[in-house]
């Protein structure tokens, strides 16, 4: 494929790019995710724009990370105010399925070598990819360093055009793969850069990979899907085994309500011919610690829902009613048994005594705090601290830090009787879509429709269109609806929610933009074999991705320019605005 203009010869800087930001091994959650920082300022450093504009890029601290991580971002300043944004993040998952190959999972050529050395081991398609030399393995290449690489060698070729129309701006962000600190910092950046520079955001571009299941059709993505994170606390009433109805087993009633919720598709929301996938469980544990014969006090655990459209309020009102349900029906049929056994056996009560009742965490905590005042109010807040800092050094994680802080609230609750508690565990993520904004400008609400057009022009591929990614990304932070009623929610339902896991919902109001995904194919996202398409990777992905600047920016008409080598440039005078 010929390319022609400023995207000319661009595959020679992208793949040492790539490979070296590869190579900065940015294991998600460690202190090792600033290696990927600290090549972005080196390569970026040694630049000749931004050596001479050293405020257009750098840095920006997460408050309170636990390891320091930082933003990192760049930008080239054109003509006006009109901005493209550019994101991708670049931690990575681990590598412990490598095995014996973890020392070559940031080196792709020396990892093509010896995968080829376990060829038989590998599964068909991955064997079949591996063969044809038309991928490219190795731990991030794919997810989603790849997409990164693009981006900045794009940013640089911008930087070398004179009379370069409007502003591109990339970030780099960390902790995608965890609770997204990054983005949610990076929507604060973008704030303050609107405020200092009066830039116009007109959309935001990730860069993902996308799957086919056909190879000549790709996905561009016109938003993302959102999570929630429910969890359900079930607190029982505790009896030795052999007066099973004296007592009401909490192992029971949680069972009875992931029953009803995992896989249950009317958790799955709508949006035209798009469907959320339904609920599945992630964790589920009783508060035994170890064995006697009693029944567990208390039982909890947590679902992943994947949303289109839905609120966290309007959600956590799904997860009630199915908790009051759920209770009735184990009551019911408690006293069913109970009624059968006292037709043989001497009854032990006239009738057993338990009710449903349901209630979220913030009725909980209004309870204690009711009976206790200050003396539960600030042993909460020492709980809470302490709590948070063994999350943040890695003693405990989220989900045993939340139900450990519903644990502690319970001692402050005078009544014993049987409840369910339910609420929200971070992360959240808002679903985003184009879909929801009116009066979209035309370059806009065309683009998809443009850019389908000119990949079938250039590579006779065609781009189908979703408006959710499913693989959930940070995009979901573009944009959001009804931010009061959201925050509410949180606040009611989130027992985390502040220091360690926060929603910027007045920089996400602030900044609010469409966005899109388009990114290249890849395949086998965080497994040993996570590869990407070259042909994308090089050619494809950056063609799109110029042409959507050049309709977004530059009035649909080819961007122009001389450029001096392999991205560096000469003496042209840059509009620096």
């Amino acid at each position: 494929m010929n390319q022609s203009g400023i995207l000319n010869g661009i595959e020679d800087e992208i793949k040492p790019f790539l490979y070296k930001y590869i190579q900065a091994r940015s294991l998600t959650y460690t202190p090792a995710e600033r290696d990927a920082e600290r090549f972005l300022m080196e390569e970026l450093g040694a630049d000749p724009y931004f050596q001479a504009h050293p405020e257009y890029f750098g840095t920006c601290e997460i408050e309170g990370d636990p390891f320091q991580r930082r933003v990192s971002y760049a930008m080239v300043r054109g003509q006006g105010n009109d901005a493209v944004v550019f994101v991708h993040h670049n931690d990575v998952v681990d590598v412990e399925d490598y095995k014996l190959l973890k020392e070559y999972a940031f080196s792709p050529d020396e990892l093509e070598k010896e995968l080829a050395g376990i060829r038989e081991s590998l599964p068909e398609d991955a064997g079949r990819d591996l063969e044809s030399g038309e991928w490219l393995f190795g731990r991030g290449g794919c997810d989603m360093k790849g997409g990164g690489a693009i981006q900045f060698s794009l940013l640089r070729r911008y930087a070398q055009l004179p009379d370069f129309r409007g502003n591109v701006i990339v970030i780099a962000v960390p902790d995608e793969e965890n609770l997204s600190a990054g983005m949610r910092r990076a929507v604060q950046l973008l704030a303050e850069l609107k405020d200092r520079y009066g830039f116009n955001y007109k959309i935001m571009f990730n860069s993902e990979p996308h799957q086919r299941k056909n190879p000549d059709v790709g996905i561009i993505s016109e938003g993302s899907v959102g999570k929630l994170l429910p969890f359900v606390y079930v607190r029982g009433y505790l009896s030795h085994i052999g007066k099973v109805y004296e007592g009401l087993n909490p192992v029971s009633l949680l069972s009875e309500i992931v029953r009803r919720t995992e896989l249950n598709v009317d958790f799955s929301d709508v949006v035209g011919n798009e469907c959320a996938p339904p609920p599945t469980w992630l964790y589920m544990k009783d508060s035994k610690k170890h064995y006697d014969v009693s029944m567990p006090l208390s039982a909890s655990g947590c679902f992943s829902v994947l949303t289109l459209d839905q609120s966290p309020q309007s959600l956590l009102n799904k997860v009630k009613s199915v908790c009051e349900e759920a209770f009735e029906c184990v009551v019911a049929d408690m006293n069913d048994s109970y009624r059968r056994f006292c037709e043989t056996a001497e009854p032990v009560a006239s009738e057993l005594p338990w009710k449903s009742r349901v209630e979220d965490f913030d009725t909980l905590l209004r309870e204690a705090a009711e009976a206790y005042g200050d003396r539960f109010r600030e042993a909460y807040e020492r709980k809470r601290k302490d709590a948070l800092a063994r999350v943040a050094s890695g003693e405990t994680d989220l989900i045993e830090c939340n139900f450990e802080i519903v644990d502690f609230v319970f001692e402050y609750i005078d009544d014993f009787s049987p409840r369910v508690i339910y609420g929200l565990i971070p992360p959240y993520y808002p679903n985003v879509s184009n879909v929801f904004f009116e009066g979209l400008e035309p370059s806009v609400a065309d683009l998809y429709e443009k850019l389908d057009q000119f990949a079938a022009e250039n590579f006779r591929q065609h781009y189908e269109r979703e408006y959710f990614y499913t693989g959930i990304c940070d995009l979901s932070f573009t944009s959001i609806r009804g931010g009061a009623d959201i925050r509410k929610a949180l606040e009611r339902s989130m027992p985390l929610l502040g220091e360690y896991f926060d929603l910027p919902i007045e920089a996400i109001e602030k900044i609010s933009m469409p966005c899109m995904n388009i990114g290249p194919w890849g395949k086998d996202f965080h497994k040993m074999t996570e590869r990407v398409y070259k042909e994308d990777l090089y050619e494809r992905t950056p063609m799109l991705l110029n042409r959507a600047v050049e309709l977004i920016l530059n009035g649909g008409q080819p961007l122009k320019g001389v450029l001096n080598g392999q991205g560096k440039k000469d003496d042209c005078n840059i509009n620096a605005g």
